[in-house]
């Protein structure tokens, strides 16, 4: 088969059906599998929480399109997250996270992790030197990062952090839900592990919850105790949610291609917006991150982060006026979203070293005419 992306997405684990030619993998609703005497599996299927054909065309094409030696597939990405760090930490460990990380991500390491003896230091993913001195102060066993960082669109340089952290013996986690494995490969990188919220680019229709979890060569080793953790807990997509995952998939080169095309124009009115104090978009030759994100991504993504001059109050006016882009959580859907980050998706960082500024707001860019949502923006901001 070629190797390809958009070839990959659409054919890697997708086969055409053997036994009537279906050129779409079924949906297997099923619960258990008949087996042929006691312990004589058919393609090793016994019990959908274990694996389900469907969940492993899912997997299977995921693992494809990041380059990784296994992927698993998860109810959400943050059940993805936890089977990660259940599996490679014990308590007493520590962990670096970016210092303005995905809400959710903060609360499981700050709320759940950390009951569970597992510490962590927030660091700027965009310098290197921070983290390689945090590395060695705090003797680090993980590194995560996301890049570009939700939300507040910070680029980590991969190559350097995994050197970085391979130099102190720790593993390199990247959260490449922003970019999709479309737009970024951090395995190829030198990434250990990639792990994604499918719910965002992945699905991209905004009608399906799951996660994934890519594993890298260098841990090969740690396949069968993840997959081992999966199955022990249980937190995996049903065969009708991978379905739709795997129907996404399909279109996410031609999608991104919008999503990125959009945001830059975008992120480029607002740059030149009288009531905009600062647009956060790594697309743009002014963003700190810009020459970083030109050499390992193959564009910019659909999300644009801005923050008004008149403060709080008028960022959240204007997330409240708008017409197309809807008030809501999440992204990476085929319509554009607006959200007000600080009341909204990072309350959890409320009071941390995490909270947002409090005149942000965050758009997640979809495909629609780009003339309408600018001329949305427009009359939003009016």
């Amino acid at each position: 088969m070629s190797d390809s992306f958009e070839t990959l997405a659409i054919h890697a684990g997708q086969e055409p059906d053997p036994l009537t030619g279906a050129v779409v993998p079924p949906v297997y609703l099923t619960s258990t599998y008949k087996q042929d005497g006691v312990g004589g599996t058919r393609g090793g299927y016994e019990y959908s929480r274990s694996a389900n054909p469907t969940r492993t065309a899912l997997e299977q094409c995921l693992a494809a399109l990041e380059g990784g030696v296994r992927a698993l597939a998860f109810a959400s990405g943050m059940a993805a997250e936890d089977c990660l760090l259940r599996s490679v930490l014990k308590p007493g460990d520590h962990v670096l996270i970016p210092d303005d990380a995905y809400g959710g991500t903060y609360r499981l390491f700050a709320r759940v992790l950390a009951d569970w003896g597992i510490e962590h230091t927030v660091v700027p993913v965009h310098d290197p030197a921070i983290v390689r001195d945090a590395l060695t102060a705090t003797g680090a066993k993980l590194l995560w990062i996301e890049t570009p960082t939700n939300p507040l669109l910070n680029i980590g340089d991969i190559a350097e952090l995994a050197d970085a952290a391979h130099s102190s013996r720790a593993m390199l986690v990247v959260d490449n839900t922003f970019a999709s494995p479309y737009l970024q490969q951090p395995l190829a990188l030198g990434a250990d592990f990639v792990v994604h919220s499918t719910t965002k680019y992945l699905g991209g229709h905004s009608d399906v919850i799951g996660g994934a979890l890519v594993v890298g060569e260098s841990q090969r080793e740690r396949v069968e105790r993840l997959s081992y953790i999966q199955n022990a807990t249980g937190a995996v997509p049903g065969p009708f949610d991978a379905w739709l995952t795997l129907r996404g998939i399909k279109t996410l080169a031609v999608r991104m291609d919008r999503h990125c095309a959009n945001a830059m124009r975008i992120a480029e009115m607002l740059a030149d917006h009288p009531k905009v104090a600062d647009v956060l978009y790594p697309g743009l030759p002014t963003h700190a991150g810009h020459k970083t994100a030109l050499s390992q991504m193959k564009g910019f993504g659909g999300i644009v982060s801005f923050r008004l001059r008149e403060g709080e109050q008028a960022a959240v006016r204007t997330c409240d006026r708008t017409r197309l882009f809807t008030l809501g959580e999440s992204l990476g859907g085929v319509e554009s979203l607006i959200e007000h980050p600080g009341r909204m998706t990072h309350a959890s960082a409320a009071g941390s070293a995490l909270e947002v500024p409090s005149d942000l707001i965050r758009l997640s860019v979809g495909i629609e005419d780009c003339d309408d949502l600018i001329e949305d923006l427009r009359q939003a901001l009016a």
